[in-house]
């Protein structure tokens, strides 16, 4: 088998760079995006773009196609976060930018997955995977950030109509609390209480090596259009995370995925 081809988009730090890096070790050419990126390990060709650029994002995945030919998985994760993210005022009070998530989050999800579906085509396998959270259902850091999730769940579940019997999957992907940089930089001098929160959260590569396993399922098209909790998923694989850990699902405080109807209104 050829060595599969990705795309992840803002992998300059956090779930991106882990997602990418993960991809990596489990074998694929990763093409990782954003706007200071650089490289998540050996073998990751890095792209400087701005995802409100369209422009850009054509002349990505034209360089995709020269150079590859085809494209068998692209993770939508780009995303426009502001520092009051989780300033707990109503959102009224809070910075107007707070709502350039649903251009680059939102919007740029659809445009990298329209730039990406002839690439995908051409593969006769692919994947489009979005990064979420149950922000999707719940209270979580307020309306726009919800809608930005809710949206790429919607995403999957529309396009997976779209991709239909084309060999092309669409999955969304609820991430837990990440260990990212920014986190543990939070934790400085308190390992102890790094050590607990850690408990009950997941690495940013856990959910890359999540994403390999469900490109490779040979049942990935019974999956397609669902919004998935990653830490459910991994009991289906079988994964855990570092050192062997098994992070929860909080399906019971935060809520579940919602399943989307069956109806096709063309």
């Amino acid at each position: 088998m050829n060595q599969p081809i990705a795309v992840v988009t803002g992998a300059s730090r956090g779930a991106g760079r882990g997602i990418a890096a993960a991809l990596l070790a489990c074998g694929w050419r990763v093409y990782v995006t954003g706007r200071t990126v650089t490289e998540p390990g050996e073998g990751a060709i890095a792209v400087r773009l701005d995802h409100s650029d369209d422009a850009a994002v054509a002349a990505l995945f034209e360089r995709v196609a020269e150079q590859e030919g085809r494209l068998d998985l692209l993770v939508n994760n780009a995303a426009a976060v502001h520092d009051d993210l989780v300033n707990p005022k109503p959102f009224w009070e809070k910075p107007i930018e707070l709502a350039d998530v649903l251009d680059v989050g939102l919007r740029s999800a659809y445009v990298a997955s329209w730039y990406a579906a002839p690439l995908l085509l051409a593969a006769q396998r692919g994947l489009i995977a979005f990064t979420s959270s149950p922000g999707s259902v719940c209270y979580m850091h307020g309306p726009a950030y919800g809608a930005q999730k809710a949206g790429v769940d919607k995403l999957a579940a529309d396009m997976a109509v779209d991709f239909r019997d084309t060999g092309v999957s669409t999955v969304s992907i609820w991430m837990g609390i990440l260990l990212t940089e920014k986190l543990r930089a939070a934790f400085t001098g308190h390992p102890e209480a790094l050590a607990e929160t850690a408990k009950h959260a997941e690495t940013p590569e856990f959910t890359g090596h999540l994403i390999n396993a469900l490109y490779r399922d040979p049942e990935l098209a019974q999956l397609s259009g669902h919004t998935v909790i990653g830490a459910e998923l991994a009991t289906r694989y079988g994964l855990t995370d570092e050192g062997g850990r098994v992070p929860p699902s909080h399906r019971d405080m935060l809520g579940a995925p919602r399943i989307p109807s069956s109806v096709v209104v063309r």
